[in-house]
């Protein structure tokens, strides 16, 4: 049986409470004549920014830019590549969330999603995050239903007015035990008072990692390799190369900002995904413009990216089928943008602002054959063939500060989403009743969305401030959803954008998703915001046409949907709610110059979603979860221990036949060190080496004859990794 966290959680929260409470009571009679101003929205409803300062201390314990959003109220990852995790806001993630990387919408180019849009930068050259949960303003959401993620690297640099030429730069290292990881980043800056030039650069690789405590391996190792050791996740390993260069141009009030980014990922196993990233190569060329002027400001961008992806099994996984050496899966992606903004006040009071976007997306995913057999030759399988999705958009929002109390902030949106593909083929003629029959199909689709977006903030006092508002957000299906054809075993195993260890086949039929959301956001605060604050965030979404699955009942789904055991399933429409609440807060527990200073925080995340059609759990929610941190200040020292708690998570998807997971808890410690221009960080994740397993991290289907439906267990989620100690080394220069 195992720990209910439960009761933890509520306690915190209502520790939490009173703490707030307390210090309202001993300071209000002090503080009573502070005067509450507002100048402007710098942030949507349920919004958290995390800046340079935030993120350092996390960046030597992951290579995996997602893994930065950890202890946000209301966001988690679901488990991938060990740099390749997918965010998820409030039960809705992937595709369903507009992430933006220094301007781009990057696309992951993938049927297993390997290559997703966090994944492209490192976590060094990581300088700001913002996440927009709840409800998100129609100029930054688009395409999305769950929220936005704007993710940047550091802004260009400038001398001041007499300097000549200023240089400086940052090399630094990091090295963690389990798994063996290691790496480094480099990054240098030149510039004058008009023109600044930077590089950036990053390495990463890493074994596979350990599992807490517990854990056993589910299968044998593939031939060729020695076998796994009992604690050992296969397919955890990863090597990541990343670089950057850049030019930026300051004339009188424009900034003109050019940058050039290159990846190189030559290996990455995925533990809940049947085959491996053996390749992936991207280029990204992103230009940006922006002026400020009395009146307002323009802001525009335009961005190439082309991504070349290779799937095949790598070290832990193994095929068997004839002479088949095993399956190798191409993909290529390209994709352009351009989008221009424009800020104009209209009075002390009003601002509009206006855009438009232009995205097009080309997407080519085929499968070379392999061997002789007619499961994987003669021809190519084209799973996705001369693939277009293209994004048209206009927006306007109309931002008025009423008195400095009341502020609120309105805006409508519309998106032209058309979307076509090229006709397939399989391997063989026992692929070609489907093929002949998606190709019959008109293919040429085009959706009109319509988003619309209300918000308010109120402040009656020093102590409290609300925001509040309703926004109906659309999203059209992607390639995969839509497009993929084929309704052959093997063939479904290979898409799975949620790495459960089932198969799915595309529908053609699909209409987009709908969202109409409702949030709240009470902000309990001293008045200088220093001393406490208490933070209560509600929500509840209803989904139109929800994308999830249904039982394949086409002909040739010619494996049984055995129970227990992984399913075959189709992407089908259904309506589906999710509601939950956000907590989060802290207090400052004081200190003196020799012992130092100590702060307390907390977050308490709930979400609970199901599909309204049917009744069944949505997919991969994240049960009940608290996390407490006592943080230390002195001098140059740093330091904070961090305990994470996660309750059962038994309300699971019936349809996908999702596996429940148990409650768990963790500890985690870090500190730093700052001696002029070095910086120390180190720590110890999961220091009790906890066995746990990742309520998100989807089936473990990471060693042995992955390919065959029957070849890995069913039943085994991806264990999370056991104790690990870190250290990582910067020198600023």
């Amino acid at each position: 049986m195992g720990f209910n966290a439960r009761p933890l959680i509520v306690a915190l929260a209502a520790c939490s409470s009173a703490l707030a409470s307390a210090d309202h009571v001993e300071h209000s009679e002090e503080l009573s004549e502070v005067l509450v101003t507002a100048t402007e929205w710098d942030s949507a409803n349920g919004a958290t920014r995390l800046t340079a300062e935030d993120l350092r201390p996390q960046r030597a314990a992951t290579s995996d830019s997602a893994a930065l959003l950890r202890g946000l109220p209301g966001v988690t990852v679901y488990g991938a590549g060990g740099v390749s995790s997918l965010p998820v806001i409030r039960g809705l993630g992937d595709d369903r969330l507009r992430i933006k990387v220094d301007g781009m919408d990057l696309v992951s180019a993938c049927g297993n999603h390997m290559n997703p849009p966090m994944s492209y930068i490192d976590p060094t050259n990581v300088d700001s995050i913002e996440v927009l949960a709840g409800i998100t303003p129609v100029s930054q959401g688009g395409d999305s239903i769950g929220g936005s993620i704007i993710v940047k690297s550091p802004e260009p640099e400038f001398a001041g007015n007499g300097d000549t030429v200023i240089t400086d730069g940052e090399i630094g290292s990091f090295y963690r035990s389990n798994g063996d990881a290691y790496g480094g980043n480099l990054a240098l800056t030149a510039a004058n008072d008009w023109i600044s030039v930077r590089y950036s650069g990053a390495y990463a690789t890493a074994n596979n990692y350990k599992a807490g405590k517990n854990f056993k391996a589910a299968g044998p190792a593939a031939p060729g390799r020695d076998s796994l050791a009992a604690d050992e996740v296969g397919s955890t390993y990863y090597e990541t190369q990343n670089q950057r260069v850049g030019a930026a141009v300051k004339l009188d009030n424009h900034l003109i900002d050019l940058e050039v980014g290159y990846q190189h990922i030559p290996d990455q196993g995925f533990p809940n995904q049947r085959m491996d990233m053996l390749d992936n190569e991207s280029t990204q060329i992103v230009l940006r413009h922006s002026a400020d002027y009395t009146w307002g400001e323009i802001n525009s961008r335009v961005f190439h990216e082309k991504t070349d992806h290779e799937m095949n099994f790598g070290d832990d996984k193994q095929y068997r089928y004839g002479d088949a050496p095993g399956m190798p899966m191409k993909t290529r992606g390209k994709n352009d943008g351009l989008a221009l903004s424009l800020d104009y006040k209209l009075s002390d009071r009003d601002l509009l602002r206006v855009g438009g976007e232009v995205q097009q997306y080309q997407l080519d995913d085929w499968w070379p054959p392999s061997g002789t057999g007619m499961m994987m030759s003669p021809e190519t399988f084209w799973n996705i063939r001369d693939g277009k999705r293209d994004r048209y958009a206009l927006f306007g929002e109309w931002q008025a500060q009423w008195n400095p109390e009341w502020m609120t902030l309105a805006g409508v949106r519309y998106e032209a989403v058309h979307m076509d593909t090229g006709d397939v083929q399989g391997y063989s003629m026992m692929y070609q009743a489907d093929a002949t029959a998606f190709n019959a199909r008109d293919h040429s689709i085009n959706d009109n969305n319509w988003d619309a977006s209300v918000q308010a903030r109120y402040i009656p006092s020093e102590y409290l401030s609300w925001e509040f508002g309703a926004a109906r957000k659309t999203r059209s299906p992607n390639l995969y959803e839509r497009y993929t054809w084929s309704t052959v075993g093997m063939a479904m195993r290979m898409v799975n954008l949620a790495g459960d260890g089932n198969g799915y086949v595309g529908n053609l039929d699909l209409d987009p998703e709908i969202a109409n959301t409702v949030s709240v956001t009470l902000d309990w605060h001293d008045p200088r915001q220093e001393h406490w604050q208490l933070a209560v965030s509600p929500y509840y979404t209803y989904v139109e046409s929800y994308i999830d699955a249904a039982t394949c009942t086409a002909m040739m789904c010619n494996e049984s949907n055995s129970v227990p055991g992984f399913r075959y399933l189709t992407f089908d429409n259904a309506d589906a709610w999710l509601y939950g609440v956000d907590i989060s807060g802290f207090r400052h527990l004081g200190g003196s110059e020799a012992l130092g200073d100590f702060t307390l925080r907390g977050t308490v995340s709930y979400v609970r979603g199901e599909n309204d059609s049917t009744g069944d759990n949505l997919y991969n929610m994240m049960p009940l979860n608290a996390t407490a941190t006592l943080e230390y200040n002195r001098l140059s020292w740093t330091g904070a221990l961090e305990w994470q708690v996660v309750d059962d998570k038994d309300k699971i998807s019936e349809v996908r036949n999702e596996v429940p997971t148990s409650s768990y808890s963790l500890l985690n410690i870090r500190g730093s060190y700052t001696w002029r221009d070095v910086r120390l960080d180190l720590g110890v994740e999961n220091a009790l080496d906890k066995g746990y397993d990742m309520p998100l991290g989807g089936a473990y289907v990471g060693q042995g004859q992955t390919m065959s439906p029957t070849g890995v267990p069913w039943g085994v989620v991806v264990p999370g990794m056991g104790r690990s100690l870190y250290v990582g080394v910067n020198y600023s220069f």
